[in-house]
């Protein structure tokens, strides 16, 4: 076995969510699960599928952000595994719905943050040991800090 690391490459206006999931049927429900979420959303969607013919399943509304997340998929290589990324919305926006996919049995991320992704690789395949999601922390948050956070969240319209 050998482990490998693998960046996920996105624009830095945009989300991304990586996941598994277990069906070919992945692709068309969360197609339908990020359109019923965010009227207008831009998105692209790519889902490997790991038997029959083992391709890279894309979907969305963006071709760009289409060819992103089937780009990024097919290099990171790991079978049942799916990414969105995702424009001019937030991943909170989504995630209720994607949660509820019955296909989907896990997310392993949902940020804007840098990722990397640490996979297991064997004869066999790849598969994702787990993500390193932005950076690690340095400090610890002080009162000014909260009045930030705070300020932020007003601002994109998330809190009162």
């Amino acid at each position: 076995m050998e482990l490998v690391l693998e960046k996920i490459d996105f624009p830095d206006d945009c989300n991304v969510i990586f996941g598994m999931s277990h069906f070919i049927k992945t692709i068309e429900d969360l197609y339908e699960a990020m359109i019923n979420s965010v009227p207008g959303i831009e998105f692209g969607l790519a889902f490997n599928e790991a038997s029959g013919p083992c391709l890279v399943r894309k979907e969305g509304t963006d071709d760009e952000l289409m060819r992103i997340a089937t780009e990024n998929l097919h290099r990171i290589g790991a079978g049942h595994t799916f990414l969105i990324v995702l424009k001019n919305a937030f991943p909170l926006n989504v995630i209720p719905a994607i949660k509820s996919c019955r296909e989907v049995v896990n997310i392993f991320c949902a940020t804007a943050n840098p990722v990397q992704v640490i996979l297991a690789e064997t004869e066999q395949g790849r598969g994702v040991l787990g993500v390193i999601d932005g950076s690690s922390p340095k400090g610890i948050e002080l009162d000014s800090d909260i009045t930030r956070r705070k300020d932020f969240l007003i601002n994109i319209g998330y809190k009162r």
